[in-house]
């Protein structure tokens, strides 16, 4: 077997795919990837038994078969070349591997394709078609809120539900939580999904680079995400996601508007001084006045700044982890943030102070840090 293809045009394609490939496999055959030569189109697979992406490109070939190639090694030899055409030939009794390039020759040896686990086909699926920028953002909003808990595996992906009406996207560690809703995006049925965190990292690194649209199809088990040349297929987290609007406070009285890059870059400072177990930093509302300070009493260490905001409510003061606070500003873009409070005992909102785009809705939630007076 024998097949031709652009050094750059090949390297671009396995850097996409090589996020899929774990440290240490079960399955010596999956530190491979896997091509499959079909006239004078190549699919190459990378696979961890969870996620499975797929790559077509065109390639000058006449034959058709497969081979499992190396995976570091092939990376490591086509990092190393110029843009040029590289020719592959392939051994089919032994599977070896020949590369010829402009420089010289290099084998290596290369397995039979057959034993590379087949990427498992979704039966009775359920479609619907978003733009890649849409899912692109949905992920990037929210990836940073889901958890990291062995023992609460529904809350380490996000979310999907899916109505005739929006689309929402939902991750929360039970100290924060993200939701992300587009109106411009319906699906053909209501139903409901999680999606574990590493395929929606390769997905976020994938869609930066098209504007095309994606498929996404579901069933029970599995959902796969189709774009351009690319189809990644993903097993779905089992189990029920919690009742995330049981936690969204309704009547948040006290509202506070404050310019987003001015209350990041204060809350910065001022976590410097936070006790290093906490993070706590205090706000502090009266008027139009905003006191954050922090303090760790175990060194002495304490800081307090004074800002200007726009505020509508009572005087309230309330604790939250400062870590949690600037990850959810440094994830909203828009100019000024309201956060929306009822008690210094329960969760605060934060929502952008403009409108983002057409048929966006974001809601960020942080559950308070008890004070200790």
């Amino acid at each position: 077997m024998k097949f031709i293809v652009s050094s750059t045009s090949l390297l671009k394609q396995l850097q996409l795919l090589q996020g899929v490939l774990a440290s240490s496999n079960t399955l010596p055959i999956l530190d491979n990837f896997l091509f499959e030569i079909d006239g004078k189109q190549m699919t190459v697979t990378a696979s961890d038994l969870e996620t499975t992406i797929t790559a077509t490109m065109a390639v000058e070939a006449k034959d058709k078969g497969s081979v499992a190639i190396p995976a570091r090694l092939l990376l490591d030899t086509l990092k190393a070349f110029p843009e040029q055409p590289l020719t592959f030939t392939i051994d089919g009794k032994h599977h070896g591997v020949e590369i010829n390039s402009e420089q010289g020759k290099y084998k290596m040896t290369g397995f039979n394709g057959a034993e590379f686990p087949k990427s498992p086909s979704l039966e009775d699926p359920t479609a619907l078609v978003m733009p890649a920028g849409t899912l692109a953002a949905a992920i990037n909003k929210t990836l940073f809120a889901t958890g990291n808990d062995d023992l609460r595996p529904v809350m380490s992906g996000i979310f999907f539900e899916l109505s005739t009406e929006s689309v929402c996207f939902v991750a929360t560690d039970a100290h924060k939580l993200v939701r992300y809703k587009r109106t411009d995006v319906q699906a053909p049925r209501s139903a409901s999904f999680i999606v574990p965190k590493k395929p929606l990292n390769l997905l976020k690194n994938t869609l930066a680079a098209t504007n095309a649209e994606v498929t996404v199809e579901f069933n029970e088990n599995n959902a796969a995400f189709k774009f351009d040349n690319t189809v990644l297929v993903c097993r779905l987290i089992d189990g029920k996601y919690p009742n995330y609007e049981a936690v969204i406070p309704k009547t948040n009285p006290n509202k506070l508007t404050i310019d987003r890059g001015t209350f990041l870059s204060s809350i910065r400072r001022v976590s410097i001084f936070a006790n290093k177990t906490t993070h706590q930093v205090r706000l502090h509302i009266n008027g139009s006045q905003l006191t954050i300070s922090a303090e760790d009493l175990d060194f002495a260490n304490e800081a307090n700044e004074k800002l200007t905001c726009a505020y509508e409510g009572e005087e309230i003061t309330i604790g939250f982890n400062s870590r949690f606070l600037m990850d959810m500003l440094n994830n909203l873009n828009t100019e000024h943030v309201l956060l929306e409070m009822s008690a210094p005992n329960r969760a605060g909102i934060l929502l952008p102070g403009e409108p983002g785009e057409v048929g966006e809705d974001v809601l960020m939630l942080v559950m308070p840090v008890m004070l200790n007076n």
